[in-house]
């Protein structure tokens, strides 16, 4: 290596620096042969000297053994220190058990603790009615404090279509199984055609539920624990209900509940337009109708821009698309051509 001395000569530093594309402040560190353990020419040295303040290698192994020791194991390195000190007993600082564990990989959780299992992320994806559904339970405020009555809500995902529901005093997973079976039956479900989701609430994970979906030929599906992102559809609808204009604060009896909620899901079903749906009805996807009102809907646009085609300055307008593919948790793997 050529030392800049050597090029310098009665060259300025500035000047010897730039012609060997070398940084000024290496040059004046490499001045002193004991920065860094290099000569004035940059050549290694060999290793560093060790302080006469370090351990040796002795002292480093009796505090590992100490930190291995079975009362120790279980502590951070903090609490085995100020524990020896208690005991008249100082090894070394905090600082340099931790540089010492660190030499060894071990800086780290050392106590051995449980493991929470791996809950599989749900992946579901429907393209038609009757695919996939989403369940939950909502409470709802009864008529004194501390009251409550409990909406149970079988959800389409594909059409958002309410197909099954039910309001009761408690939250039972024999009602759960009721609703259940008799929502299968009424749509004319079969065996196999179905994926129910939901959250892992008591009713949801209950044998008699388990049983139930076994003898219907119903996929079981669950959300983690404490994702509620995993059951959005169910999450989404219970929030279009209950910031309704009308809602009331509470509810005086069952029946007024059951009252207020037939028809509210009339409404919901019938005269809810909704963003996902291309602005169609809940009812008019479940029940086919969407094609053929999309149809009317573009017939009707075609004959707007007709009559004054300048209005429309980018391209002839369109109605919204339908829907083709709802996921519950899209695969990260998939490109955007199917949304949610």
């Amino acid at each position: 290596m050529v030392a800049v001395s050597d090029v310098r000569g009665s060259m300025p530093c500035t000047e010897a620096c730039a012609a060997l594309g070398l940084p000024r402040a290496t040059y004046y560190r490499l001045q002193d042969p004991i920065s860094r353990g290099k000569t004035a020419c940059g050549a290694q040295t060999g290793a560093r000297k060790a302080s006469p303040r370090a351990l040796t290698t002795a002292e480093r192994d009796r505090v590992l053994d100490t930190l291995h020791d079975p009362a120790h194991v279980d502590l951070p390195a903090s609490q085995v220190w100020a524990r020896l000190l208690d005991r008249g007993e100082y090894l070394c600082s905090q600082r340099t058990m931790y540089r010492i564990l660190d030499a060894h990989g071990e800086v780290r959780e050392r106590r051995a603790q449980r493991r929470l299992p791996v809950y599989q992320r749900p992946e579901l994806l429907a393209t038609a009615p009757n695919q996939v559904w989403s369940w939950d339970i909502t409470r709802l405020k009864g008529p004194r404090k501390w009251t409550f009555f409990n909406l149970y809500v079988v959800l389409d995902i594909f059409s958002r279509y309410t197909v099954g529901w039910l309001i009761a005093e408690r939250e039972s997973a024999g009602l759960a199984t009721d609703l259940i079976e008799e929502t299968y039956t009424k749509h004319g479900v079969l065996p196999g055609q179905i994926t129910l989701h939901s959250d892992r609430g008591n009713p949801m994970v209950s044998r008699s539920m388990a049983l139930l979906l076994a003898d219907l030929g119903i996929t079981k599906s669950l959300s983690r624990p404490h994702v509620s992102d995993d059951n959005p559809f169910s999450e989404a609808q219970f929030k279009t209900l209950k910031y309704r204009p009308d809602y009331p604060d509470r509810f005086g009896s069952v029946e007024h509940a059951r009252g207020y909620f037939a028809r509210l899901f009339d409404w919901y079903h019938h005269e809810h337009r909704h963003s996902a749906l291309g602005w169609m009805t809940p009812a008019d996807v479940h029940y086919g109708r969407a094609v053929s009102l999309r149809e009317e809907r573009a017939r009707v646009l075609d004959a707007a821009y007709r009559r004054n085609p300048e209005r429309f300055v980018r391209r002839p307008p369109a109605p919204p698309a339908l829907p083709t593919a709802v996921w519950i948790n899209r695969p990260p793997s998939m490109d955007g051509s199917i949304a949610q």
